[in-house]
C-alpha cells in the first residue's frame, strides 16, 4: 500500500515531467550563425557558392564564399591566415 504522501509526490513528479516535455525548446541552430571564410577545404556546411553544391564541397581552406555554423557571436573573432571570419561572403583576390 502506498501512502497519500507517496502518491502526491508521484503525481507532482509526473506533472513536472509532462510540463517539461511540453515546453518549447530552442533549436540548436538558433544559437548559431553562418561564418564565412573559416572552413577548411571540404569541411564547409551547405551551399558554399559557385562550384560547390553542399556540405564538404569547398575547394580550398578558408574559401571566402563557404561557411560553417559557429556559436552565435564568435564568427568575427575567429582568426584565419586571411583575417577574421565574416558574417557575409568574402571576396578575395585570386
Amino acid at each position: 500500500m502506498t501512502s497519500p504522501v507517496a502518491r502526491a509526490v508521484l503525481a507532482a513528479s509526473l506533472v513536472s515531467a509532462v510540463s517539461l516535455l511540453s515546453m518549447p525548446q530552442a533549436s540548436a541552430d538558433e544559437a548559431k550563425e553562418k561564418c564565412y571564410g573559416v572552413a577548411l577545404k571540404g569541411q564547409n556546411d551547405c551551399a558554399a557558392g559557385p562550384g560547390t553544391t553542399c556540405a564538404g564541397t569547398s575547394k580550398v581552406d578558408y574559401q571566402g564564399n563557404s561557411w560553417k555554423l559557429v556559436p552565435k557571436g564568435t564568427c568575427t573573432a575567429m582568426q584565419t591566415p586571411y583575417g577574421p571570419g565574416s558574417l557575409a561572403p568574402i571576396t578575395r583576390p585570386s
